[in-house]
């Protein structure tokens, strides 16, 4: 071993031991879970949905991530959960949770355009804005006259059943190309 070795092993092993002892800030742990998949809608990430709210880190290191549902009740969350904390773990956060958050509920206005231009290519025809985006500020409120098929693009589609095959989303089909498809509800 040369001299000049033997100097940077131990100032390598102190920024790692300093590193090891620095907390990780939010925004790196952001980077850790953003990508988590939900489990009914795969194309989809927790940050493209828009159910990733928050992420903390305190002084000693210990990590909280909130997510939001998209309704009450929803049964990927339990899996969301487990997926999140899976990915802390194998990152080294050992000393971490996750917390539902019901209040303010979960809207689709809160999906990414990213996760809107995902459901598309996906064959899911992506929420419209819903009408918190309009009305009481002067603004028009948004009015879907009819859903565009993801497949052809077809405004002439119909709404075959308002349960699709999760309960966020409604089963449409389109006269164009009689193609059916799952939309997204705007909530």
């Amino acid at each position: 071993m040369s001299a000049q070795t033997a100097r940077v092993a131990p100032a390598a092993q102190t920024a790692q031991r300093a590193r090891a002892t620095t907390p990780p800030t939010a925004a790196e742990v952001r980077a850790v879970v953003a990508d988590v998949p939900d489990p009914e809608v795969p194309v989809l990430t927790i940050e493209d949905l828009g159910i990733l709210r928050d992420v903390a880190v305190d002084d000693d290191g210990r990590v909280r991530v909130t997510i939001t549902p998209t309704y009450s009740g929803c049964p990927a969350m339990d899996a969301i959960r487990a997926d999140v904390l899976d990915r802390l773990h194998a990152a080294g956060h050992g000393d971490a949770d996750v917390r539902l958050v019901l209040s303010p509920a979960w809207t689709t206005d809160w999906m990414s355009d990213a996760g809107k231009r995902k459901l598309r290519e996906y064959g899911i025809a992506p929420p419209s804005p819903t009408r918190s985006h309009g009305g009481g500020d002067g603004r028009p409120v948004p009015l879907a006259l009819s859903i565009r098929c993801p497949q052809c693009g077809s405004p002439d589609t119909r709404e075959l059943s308002r349960f699709g095959s999760t309960a966020c989303k409604a089963l449409w089909c389109c006269n164009a190309c009689l193609e059916p498809f799952d939309s997204f509800k705007a909530i």
